[in-house]
C-alpha cells in the first residue's frame, strides 16, 4: 500500500488504487451499492446468472468453483446450487483482497454448503497469485464488470495468469457492462443516497488509520462521469480548496483547489472488445451471452491450445 500511494499520489494527475476501496468497511458500502435503485449492474448480472447459469453447468460439468474478486459471494449461490444439482460440487475457492470480509463470506458459505469444501484465497488478484489443489474441470469467474478496472493491458496481464492455469476442461466464465445510454451509467455511479460517494471517500479514511495519513473527509467530494471518448466512467475526489496534508512516511503531498484524486476506471464493452481482450489472453470466447436490454453480457471462454 506504501508503494503504490506513493507512487500514486506523486505523479500527475493523482490517482490511488481502486483495489484500496475494499476494506472491511469499504467491502460493507459496495454490498450497499449493489442493492440501489440506481446501480443495475449486480441486478442484471444476476437475472443472466439464473437465466444461463444451468446450461453452462450441464455443459461444463464443473466440480470446481474458483471466483475472483469475490467479495459476499451472493451471486455464487445460483452458481453452487446448479453444481450441487448436477451432482458435483467439491471444492469453492473465493479469492478478495479484503482478509476479513472474505473470512466472514467463507465462514457463512461454509455452513450453507457443508458438503462443499471451502477455501478461501486472500489475495491481490492484480499480482501474481496460487490457487490451491482443485478437482477438474474448474469453473473460473470473475464477475459485476470488475474486469472494467483495469486499462487493456492490464485486463490482459491479468486474464492471461488465468488462463496459464487452466486445463483443457476448465472454464472462464466472465460477466462484464456493456456500452448504453451515458445517464444510465452516469446514474449508477452517482445514486441519490450518496452512498458511492461515502464508498470513494472511504478509501482517504483508510489511509489514514493504516497509514497515518491525515487527510481531512471533509475538503474532499465525490465526482463521477462517463467518458464517451474512454468508453469509461472515471471516479474522483475532489479536492474542495487548497491544502497540504502529511503522510508519515511520504512526507506531504499537496492539493490545489478543484485537484482530483481519480481512484477508479470502469470501461464499458461491446463484444469485439472482450473478444480481442480474451484472445490477447490466450482465451478463446465460446459463448457470448447478452441480456435481451443489451445492459449486460457473460462470456464463457477456454484457455486456448
Amino acid at each position: 500500500m506504501l508503494r503504490d500511494v506513493r507512487q500514486g499520489l506523486t505523479t500527475m494527475p493523482k490517482q490511488l488504487s481502486p483495489k484500496y476501496f475494499y476494506d472491511e468497511r469499504g467491502s460493507e458500502l459496495f454490498e450497499e451499492i449493489t442493492q440501489l435503485p440506481e446501480y443495475y449492474l449486480t441486478r442484471a448480472e444476476r437475472l443472466l446468472l439464473e437465466k444461463k447459469i444451468p446450461e453452462i453447468v450441464a455443459s461444463v460439468r464443473p466440480c470446481s468453483l474458483v471466483e475472483l474478486g469475490a467479495g459476499s459471494a451472493t451471486k455464487t449461490r445460483i452458481i453452487l446450487d446448479a453444481m450441487r444439482e448436477s451432482g458435483c460440487a467439491e471444492c469453492y475457492v473465493p479469492i478478495d483482497v479484503s482478509k476479513d470480509f472474505l473470512e466472514a463470506t467463507a465462514q457463512q458459505m461454509q455452513a450453507d454448503y457443508s458438503s462443499v469444501r471451502i477455501t478461501p484465497v486472500v489475495s491481490d488478484i492484480t499480482e501474481p497469485f496460487a490457487l490451491p489443489p482443485v478437482a477438474s474441470p474448474t469453473l473460473v469467474v470473475f464477475l459485476g464488470s470488475t474486469i472494467g478496472n483495469f486499462p487493456r493491458a492490464e485486463a490482459v496481464r491479468l486474464l492471461s495468469h488465468i488462463a496459464r492455469a487452466m486445463g483443457p476442461s476448465d472454464r472462464f466464465l466472465l460477466g462484464a457492462d456493456l456500452v448504453k445510454d451515458p445517464a444510465i451509467i452516469n446514474r449508477a455511479y452517482n445514486d441519490s443516497r450518496g452512498v458511492t460517494a461515502a464508498f470513494n471517500l472511504n478509501v482517504l479514511a483508510r489511509l489514514n488509520r493504516e497509514l497515518g495519513a491525515d487527510f481531512p473527509l471533509k475538503d474532499f467530494e465525490h465526482r463521477a462521469f462517463y467518458s464517451s471518448e474512454h468508453r469509461r466512467i472515471e471516479m474522483h475526489l475532489v479536492a474542495r480548496k487548497a491544502h497540504t496534508i502529511v503522510i508519515p512516511e511520504i512526507g506531504e503531498v499537496s492539493f490545489k483547489e478543484g485537484e482530483t484524486i481519480r481512484t477508479e476506471l470502469s470501461y464499458k464493452y461491446d463484444r469485439a472488445t472482450l473478444e480481442d481482450i480474451l484472445q490477447a489472453s490466450g482465451l478463446s470466447m465460446e459463448k457470448w451471452m447478452p441480456a435481451d436490454d443489451g445492459a449486460f453480457a457473460l462470456a464463457l471462454a477456454r484457455a486456448e491450445d
